[in-house]
């Protein structure tokens, strides 16, 4: 039976790994995400699921723990914050190279560098457009909520074994560290052997060779030519995942002039603002994208018919206004207002933002 409780979206995150049937947890500890790898220590999983939770040394050695657990096609994950995140890039481009399915959790803080410990947005070029090197994409999911954190973390793995593509939830700072009430799921058993062999018996590491070749995990090719059609393939899957999973909610766009694009905290943060903009009879709607990639780009397209403009709001510099911008292809105007460094915006100076930029 599902079961509600009072928790914090990073321990929720814990607490979803756990019921949805993760194998295995490998981490390094950095604020402000240390209460995932905390809460999996207090639960102590591995006398309950068996679910394996380990600090690795560092953060290179805990995604590179990941690609192993991925090889043998077990349910593996790791989580960060964003310089943490940066140290992993090698080894996410690696997973990505393999074809391997893996859940990997950003909570966001200010940067560049070591920053600040406060929430940012500044990760999603990051995220999005493939931190490490190589043309590969992660399937990235962005929660407004401590329910959709936990709803993310068992998401994230179906797409992540459906496509065989590392999956990442992308959250920032204040969904990770507020409290929310949130339904848990049901306890879902970890796969059996027999269960792996079915799922991914044409890839995974089984060691249990029974009439077929070896199955060899790799991200290395020599041959240039090899390579290249190695490539298009990947890149018919990107399209696959960019036709079939892109995720995005509409709030009273129907009537809307203006559209803020936001995504996490600053998602919430509008839906104020759009009362305050109404009260003084300024209409104004809200894309939010749930899937930062693949985007939405299709739904911020369609609405260009329809509205004066768009207002990416981001705490950040300026990032995910770029693919706003792609989206709407000069037909409307689109601006952007951030903040950086940790601070968030109120409600109140997004409507002055909008008011200012399309001189309403």
């Amino acid at each position: 039976m599902a079961e509600v409780k009072l928790m914090k979206g990073n321990e929720v995150i814990a607490e979803a790994a756990i019921r949805c049937g993760c194998d295995g947890y490998f981490g390094y500890p950095i604020t402000p995400q240390s209460e995932v790898m905390e809460t999996l220590m207090l639960r102590k999983p591995w006398e309950e699921t068996g679910m394996v939770v380990l600090q690795a040394e560092s953060e290179l050695a805990a995604i590179n723990m990941v690609y192993g657990g991925a090889s043998c096609g077990k349910k593996v994950m790791t989580s960060s914050s964003s310089p943490g995140i940066s140290l992993k890039q090698e080894g996410i481009t690696y997973i990505a190279g393999a074809e391997l399915p893996c859940l990997v959790v950003d909570v966001m803080r200010g940067g560049p560098g070591l920053g600040t410990i406060q929430p940012s947005q500044s990760d999603y070029f990051q995220a999005t457009k493939g931190g490490g090197h190589g043309d590969y994409h992660l399937i990235v999911l962005a929660p407004a909520s401590v329910q959709e954190m936990s709803d993310f973390v068992v998401l994230g793995f179906e797409l992540a074994f459906k496509y065989r593509n590392p999956a990442m939830v992308l959250a920032d700072g204040v969904i990770g560290q507020m409290m929310e009430k949130v339904v848990l799921p049901d306890y879902t058993p970890r796969w059996t052997d027999e269960e792996i062999e079915k799922i991914s018996g044409d890839w995974a590491l089984t060691g249990k060779k029974k009439n077929r070749n070896h199955h060899i995990i790799t991200s290395l090719e020599l041959e240039a030519h090899r390579q290249e059609v190695f490539n298009e393939k990947l890149q018919r899957k990107y399209r696959e995942i960019e036709a079939n999973e892109v995720r995005y909610e509409a709030l009273n766009c129907e009537d809307a002039d203006y559209i803020f694009v936001a995504y996490g905290s600053c998602a919430r943060i509008c839906q104020k603002s759009i009362q305050l903009a109404r009260q003084e009879g300024i209409k104004v709607g809200l894309l939010r994208p749930i899937t930062l990639y693949p985007f939405p780009t299709q739904a911020i397209s369609d609405l260009c018919a329809k509205t004066k403009g768009f207002l990416s709001i981001e705490m950040s510099a300026g990032q995910m206004v770029e693919d706003v911008r792609l989206a709407v292809n000069g037909r409307v105007k689109v601006d952007f207002y951030g903040r950086m460094g940790g601070v968030v915006p109120t409600p109140e100076e997004i409507v002055e933002a909008l008011k200012n930029k399309f001189k309403i």
